[in-house]
């Protein structure tokens, strides 16, 4: 996110109450919405990391989810068709949209269906996921339970699955 939409969205989420800053932040975030659904399910990863970065400058309480963390996320279909990371740091997140080699966790799903099945399923079983040879991690497991749970808080926020 370039500089000023990011002071833009800190002002904003100081001066918008939470209701109004969700209710924006649904309005905004539609695609993630379908692709939840199924209908864009190439672009589910890129659409999640973008609807945690704009979530991440307008509510407060998904902010709060993020305080003191840090940490690098790497997330890829085996195919090659889905790849983005995020990165957390000093109060901040950043979505990058490309490989990187020093990331805290990478999470290599067997195809974009397995991702969605380990980011929207209730338990999140990792280990489940990992035997049915749906997901490769290399790095902590600690951080694939802290995406999964910011996955989570997002879609509760937003109404969605």
């Amino acid at each position: 996110m370039q500089t000023l939409k990011r002071l833009y969205y800190t002002l904003l989420s100081w001066l918008l109450p939470e209701r109004l800053a969700l209710r924006l932040f649904r309005r905004r975030f539609d695609d993630l919405r379908r692709a939840v659904e199924g209908k864009l399910v190439d672009k589910f990863v890129e659409i999640l990391l973008g609807a945690m970065e704009l979530s991440f400058f307008l509510m407060r309480g998904f902010r709060r989810n993020l305080s003191g963390f840090a940490g690098s996320y790497l997330l890829r279909t085996s195919d090659g068709r889905v790849a983005a990371g995020a990165h957390f740091a000093a109060g901040r997140m950043r979505v990058d949209h490309e490989d990187f080699p020093d990331y805290s966790v990478a999470i290599t799903f067997k195809d974009a269906p397995a991702l969605r099945r380990f980011l929207l399923s209730r338990d999140q079983d990792i280990l489940a996921s990992i035997l049915a040879n749906d997901v490769t991690v290399d790095g902590n497991l600690n951080y694939v339970y802290k995406l999964g749970f910011l996955a989570r808080d997002l879609f509760h926020r937003l109404g969605v699955g």
